[in-house]
């Protein structure tokens, strides 16, 4: 089977890539934020809400019943995308930033104790610091953190270290949102394991680009957002493993957790339901069903290949720019460049680029501290997608020089 795509026909299918900012055609990378949505994906959303729009699972009419299923047939492809043993382990989230929450706040209250240790890593998204942060002062346990390297790497040396008998859990992202970085969270899944620790994967980045397989990774934990892959915004997935996920205290209260209620006292839903409260992001996660769909049928082997071009191409392109220095030169990136420029701030840069028509993001990204260690305010950061060419990184390049030439 070809691997090569057709980027004419996959662009097509994604309206707002016909449009113009500040009269010129948009170049949109910054896919590492947030991607563009397919109009399958667009068109899920109108069905839901134009055909059988109900609430799902306490209703016996019709539309609850077609709502249902389409509801349930999302967590059962999710449960196929990331490799999970059975559905009772997907638990539908807001996104990335709820599912880390939800485990600080069940499973952390519940076994992390004074003098434990977690560890996180030096490129993590705040949202994969303040949760500990807030864990370990509520718990008197300590948050240790792994160091990264000028090349914006992970030692698994530094990282074993770390690890002792004290170590309760290992909560790292597989895909620095800021650098790009993959990190070997297979092999520091099973060193963590080995002092008995429990591990949560901040896929937010990775679920897009790597073929994600929990079991073969044995992670406890894998938290990831609809938003960044071709899916709607405010829905993403939890997966834990059964046996912790039952032994765990509920998140929120409310209908649809619970199995009775009385004044006196509740008894709890059997999972995945226990940790869904309330109406959930009905229309928004029957489109995550059609997003998955959308991208297994392209292939992800296919958009692997395509995006690493992109990287490869911009990667050279931007390295040929006097003054610009390259932020996060790991062995094994995603698509996504971050870089300064001597004696340019980053928003200039920016804001003179968004001019042109070139979207990309600029600042901390979320990551302050890794930002610390660089001795930078922040980066310019440009994401590739399946959808990207080339030849918006050429206009990227050429947008660049004359960005450079009015700020200097």
């Amino acid at each position: 089977m070809s691997l090569d795509l057709d980027l004419q026909a996959i662009r097509s299918q994604f309206p707002i890539l016909s449009r113009t900012v500040n009269d010129k055609p948009l170049v949109y990378l910054d896919n590492a934020a947030t991607s563009q949505k397919p109009q399958c994906v667009i068109d899920a959303l109108s069905d839901y809400y134009s055909r059988y729009n109900a609430n799902i699972h306490r209703g016996i009419h019709t539309l609850a019943e077609e709502a249902t299923l389409a509801y349930e047939a999302t967590r059962s492809a999710v449960q196929e995308f990331i490799g999970a043993a059975s559905a009772e382990e997907i638990i539908f989230s807001r996104g990335t930033t709820e599912g880390i929450n939800l485990v600080a706040y069940t499973w952390g209250r519940q076994y992390i104790k004074a003098g434990d240790e977690i560890l996180i890593s030096g490129m993590e998204h705040h949202s994969n610091i303040v949760p500990w942060q807030i864990l370990c002062q509520e718990k008197n346990a300590v948050l240790k953190v792994i160091p990264v390297s000028d090349e914006g790497e992970i030692s698994i040396e530094d990282y074993k270290n770390l690890l002792t008998e004290k170590t309760k859990l290992v909560s790292i992202v597989q895909v620095s949102n800021a650098l790009g970085t993959v990190n070997s969270v297979k092999e520091m899944i099973d060193a963590a394991h080995a002092v008995g620790a429990k591990v949560l994967v901040d896929g937010a980045q990775s679920a897009v680009h790597l073929d994600i397989d929990v079991q073969a990774l044995d992670c406890d934990f894998f938290a990831f957002s609809g938003h960044k892959i071709y899916a709607p915004t405010g829905i993403g997935v939890l997966y834990g493993k059964k046996e912790l996920l039952e032994s765990m205290p509920v998140f929120h209260g409310g209908g649809e957790m619970i199995k009775e209620v009385t004044f006196e006292e509740t008894t709890y839903n059997d999972l995945p339901y226990k940790y869904e409260a309330g109406t959930p992001n009905i229309a928004d996660t029957i489109a995550l069903k059609t997003a998955l769909d959308f991208i297994q049928t392209i292939g992800k082997a296919a958009i692997r290949k395509h995006e690493n071009e992109l990287l490869t191409y911009a990667t050279a392109q931007l390295e040929g720019i006097p003054g610009l220095t390259i932020i996060g030169k790991a062995r094994e990136k995603v698509s996504l460049v971050s870089f300064i420029v001597k004696g340019i701030h980053p928003q200039d840069m920016g804001i003179l680029l968004d001019n042109l028509g070139i979207a990309v993001r600029t600042g901390h990204h979320c990551t302050q501290p890794l930002m610390k260690r660089f001795g930078i305010p922040g980066t310019v950061r440009a994401s590739f997608a399946l959808y990207n060419t080339k030849e918006e990184i050429d206009i990227l390049i050429a947008g660049m020089y004359k960005s450079i030439k009015m700020l200097s």
